[in-house]
């Protein structure tokens, strides 16, 4: 799959849990974050580290007004640009180097959204099931950088989970998150 139709197929998913939400509010499995919390990171983050290397990714709707209008605007515009021809041209960033535009999305956005989408599945009641390829994929490709991971403050301490745990579940505890994590009641 192309980091472009990766992006379609991960932005599909997590558009489907965020046209589930009824409450914006509700407690997420990040500690201190909100549903609406998810979606603002994920615009936010990608807008900076966009800029970070001279790319532009102009947001007109905020996600602490209307995160779904804001997402829908964020995804489209992620893949609008992953569909240009400059998503092959290299990008620049100080904390990655340089790689194609559409690598530099693929690895750190794209399968950021999609472990995202437990978070904000979960924190909302919604179908929290992610492709246990991709799980394995990001499982096996974090695996080997876990202490860069952790000291870059991105991930929280891994929550230890059964060596025999469904494999969903021990990226979900790799990247800090509780599998058995539920909303409170």
């Amino acid at each position: 799959m192309t980091p472009s139709e990766r992006h379609r197929t991960v932005a599909r998913d997590f558009t489907a849990r965020v046209d589930g939400v009824r409450d914006w509010e509700v407690p997420a499995p990040v500690a201190g974050w909100s549903a609406r919390d998810v979606v603002a990171h994920l615009i936010e983050w990608l807008a900076g580290f966009m800029a970070g290397g001279g790319v532009d990714l102009e947001q007109h709707t905020s996600a602490r007004d209307d995160p779904a209008a804001a997402w829908r605007e964020h995804a489209e515009r992620v893949q609008t640009l992953l569909d240009a021809p400059r998503a092959s041209e290299d990008f620049t960033h100080p904390q990655i180097g340089t790689l194609p535009l559409e690598q530099a999305i693929d690895r750190f956005y794209t399968s950021d959204v999609f472990m995202h989408t437990w978070d904000l599945a979960r924190a909302t009641g919604q179908d929290d099931r992610l492709d246990p390829d991709v799980c394995t994929e990001l499982l096996e490709g974090m695996g080997p950088m876990e202490e860069i991971l952790r000291g870059s403050g991105q991930f929280g301490p891994a929550v230890p989970v059964p060596d025999d745990a469904p494999v969903q579940d021990r990226l979900i505890g790799f990247i800090g998150r509780d599998p058995a994590w539920m909303p409170p009641t």
